[in-house]
């Protein structure tokens, strides 16, 4: 490959890397070339990107925005799957896809630029999406407050039931002593 195409290619790699926070190194070696299109395509649909590259391309184009113990992990069979905005997503579509480490085997990956050792992906899967997770956080935030408002409703409520209480036998009270006219 001459000088030009590769200095291309690793130009290329860079603004994808620098466009998504989170990748997963894939081994596929196992994968058919049909699979492999199939999953590009699945990966499309969710606005998740494959690519099959040169390892010492790809070190390249990390340059020292990798993590030391990812490094060793770009030998033999390497693509890269990468996701913008959502990466447990993406972990569960390659598991999903794989068929449990039949067909590829992610090898390890930066979550939201953070190393993901290999032993961790079954983790990422594991967790609710983004929306889930913001959603059991403002659960947790919002019950606390919801009960306090309680707190501070709950005498305000028993005054009322009181002030009626009053007013109905007041008035009652009033009807009593009230002249009849006979």
């Amino acid at each position: 490959m001459k000088r030009e195409r590769k200095e291309k290619i690793i130009e290329d790699m860079e603004k994808v890397f620098d466009a998504n926070g989170t990748y997963y190194l894939v081994d596929f070696k196992r994968m058919r070339v049909s699979q492999s299109v199939e999953l590009r395509k699945v990966l499309r649909k969710s606005s998740y990107s494959y690519k099959v590259v040169k390892n010492r391309l790809a070190l390249r184009a990390l340059r020292n925005r990798a993590p030391e113990p990812l490094k060793p992990f770009f030998q033999k069979t390497t693509a890269i799957a990468f996701a913008g905005k959502d990466p447990i997503g993406l972990a569960r579509m390659l598991r999903d896809f794989s068929g449990g480490g039949k067909v590829l085997a992610v090898k390890a990956g930066v979550v939201e630029g953070q190393y993901m050792a290999p032993e961790r992906f079954d983790e990422i899967v594991r967790l609710g999406s983004r929306d889930e997770l913001l959603g059991k956080v403002g659960t947790m935030m919002a019950h606390p407050l919801s009960q306090f408002l309680r707190t501070l409703q709950a005498p305000l409520v028993g005054m009322g039931r009181l002030w009626s209480l009053w007013k109905e036998k007041k008035i009652g009270l009033d009807a009593s002593h009230t002249p009849s006219h006979m």
